[in-house]
């Protein structure tokens, strides 16, 4: 299995002979306006993507786990052939066909593609009316024969769903949104370095991937303070936190 972190939450995993896409962003640097209610006004995406993004290979699937713009925008919608199968959670197939995509498939629970398992589990994008007001966000467990079993936790901060995946499965990896998104008030509507620190402790058999650093404005849990936490609290042998555009070769050792 090879992964690469393309920016943000933006994924490129070549898994059991398929090429998939996840959460596709893929708007120049700062062509949207910041996030609102937040205290930083920078412009989004705060970088462009890396020069080893290849716009010329297409993906034989996309996957989308919410609606949010920083892992379906514009961009990715008029990038992406309309021909392309889509999966997603339930309640957002019928966005995501009236953009003009024809074969969406929402998975409830489980469903397969092209020889992959694939399980949906949900999350909690934030707490209290913060975590109501953002939505539903989901995270897709995917296994294959012959490949490590992968987790791709989406839009959630450490919570019961993403317990009970750890624990029904034990995913060989596991794929964080690590950049402690938050608001002016509230708390983070993802994790940050405390729960990254959570997910090792919890399940000290998965290698941790952390993404969407530093490329929204409002995450605020950079790669750099997320290897200091980690560090201090003798953690981060299990997490790997790639660069934009980094490839990650992975398997089950």
């Amino acid at each position: 299995m090879k992964l690469q972190l393309i920016r943000n939450a933006t994924l490129r995993l070549q898994y059991a002979g398929v090429e998939l896409l996840i959460d596709p962003m893929l708007s120049e640097a700062g062509s949207s306006p910041p996030i609102i209610n937040t205290a930083n006004d920078r412009r989004n995406p705060l970088v462009p993507l890396p020069a080893a993004y290849e716009t010329d290979v297409l993906p034989d699937a996309v996957f989308v786990t919410h609606l949010h713009n920083d892992h379906w925008d514009e961009a990715a919608r008029k990038a992406i052939p309309h021909t392309t199968p889509i999966l997603c959670q339930p309640g957002d197939e019928g966005a995501i066909a009236e953009s003009g995509f024809g074969n969406v498939t929402p998975i409830v629970d489980t469903a397969s593609f092209q020889g992959i398992a694939i399980r949906r589990f949900g999350g909690q994008h934030g707490t209290g009316d913060i975590g109501k007001m953002l939505g539903p966000v989901s995270g897709f467990l995917l296994q294959a024969e012959g490949e490590p079993s992968i987790y791709i936790a989406g839009d959630t901060i450490w919570c019961s769903e993403v317990e009970d995946a750890l624990d029904g499965y034990h995913p060989d990896i596991t794929v964080v949104n690590a950049g402690g998104a938050r608001f002016v008030e509230g708390d983070p509507i993802i994790m940050d370095a405390a729960d990254v620190a959570s997910v090792c402790r919890h399940a000290p058999y998965t290698k941790v991937v952390a993404a969407h650093m530093d490329a929204i404005n409002h995450c605020y849990t950079t790669r750099a303070g997320l290897r200091k936490e980690l560090e201090s609290e003798g953690l981060l042998n299990q997490v790997l936190i790639p660069e934009d555009g980094e490839w990650l070769e992975l398997s089950a050792e």
